[in-house]
């Protein structure tokens, strides 16, 4: 059966709106509402944030919504299985959370297999450090910064929340510091432990090498490693039928945070797989704001199970 181009179109139409209002699932989801104001916005586009002496200069897009601030922001990371993929991608979101009043920097990184782990996590450090030294000029409250990414981009800025609470480890070093710190992660089809994937092509151009051969940095590349009492709280959102990223991804991770009395929501998608939980997320998308504006509020603290 062949199906033309305009019914396929109206075809990923219904699909969508059957998606978006499809059943989902919330593990450890606060009883109360937190409804953020609309407001406007403003994207200035291109911006490099990375250093002159940089391998690669690297840019940024930022948006700043029109209001009083200074206003809390979100670091934003891309998937793409660490090779290719831009901050395009994340376009949609990044929008939305300008309209609900977050500063938002959507960052490019370096791309495997020319660069290979951690020059991903310097990159996203040097956002944040860029983030905060420019947060007066973006009406910025630096204490509020959280992070958001999907798939690649959920494993990037979990393991730099993760890593910047733990001060003086090796991946803390030399980029990262107290500057580079989150105060909430929202993480979408989450690989959170890398040695469940064995040694496949895209682990092995992004670590340089089979698990095998490699065991610690497959262990250190692993956010579920770098759990500790003093991580973020975290909102998890993953499709049940994720046959690239596992389910259990997200629920082994979110077990393991409880484990150090750590908060975290998950959201868990029905009939979604990896691609459709990107595409079609809007009651995950709606908690993660809510989520956002519960801990980036002046003064929060996080919250501990």
């Amino acid at each position: 059966m062949i199906i033309r181009p305009h019914i396929q179109c109206h075809l990923w139409l219904l699909l969508g709106s059957l998606l978006s209002t499809a059943c989902t699932t919330r593990i450890n989801a606060p009883d109360e509402s937190h409804a953020l104001p609309e407001t406007d916005w403003e994207v200035e586009r291109g911006v490099v944030y990375t250093p002159k002496d940089w391998p690669e200069p690297l840019r940024a897009d930022l948006y700043r919504p029109v209001s009083e601030g200074p206003l809390p922001g979100v670091l934003m990371v891309h998937g793409g299985s660490w090779a290719r993929g831009s901050r395009s991608h994340m376009n949609d979101f990044a929008e939305h959370l300008a309209s609900h009043g977050f500063v938002v920097m959507n960052i490019d990184y370096r791309l495997a297999p020319e660069h290979r782990f951690p020059a991903q996590l310097h990159d996203l450090q040097q956002a944040m450090h860029w983030l905060r030294l420019e947060a007066e000029e973006l009406n910025l409250d630096s204490h509020r910064v959280g992070g958001f990414g999907y798939s690649a981009g959920a494993h990037l800025v979990s393991l730099l929340g993760l890593v910047a609470s733990q001060p003086g480890s090796e991946l803390d070093q030399p980029y990262g510091g107290p500057k580079t710190r989150l105060s909430a992660v929202v993480a979408g089809g989450l690989p959170s432990d890398l040695r469940k994937f064995g040694s496949g092509r895209i682990l092995r151009d992004f670590l340089g090498g089979p698990m095998e051969e490699v065991p610690d940095l497959y262990e250190a590349a692993s956010p579920v490693s770098h759990i500790t009492r003093e991580a973020p709280p975290f909102f998890l959102f993953h499709g049940r039928w994720d046959k690239l990223v596992p389910v259990h991804h997200s629920t082994d991770f979110q077990a393991a945070l409880a484990v150090q009395g750590v908060y975290a929501e998950l959201v868990l998608l029905e009939y979604r797989g990896h691609a459709l939980s990107f595409f079609f997320n809007d009651a995950a998308m709606d908690a993660a704001i809510a989520f956002l504006g519960r801990h980036l509020q002046e003064g929060r603290q996080p919250e501990r199970k």
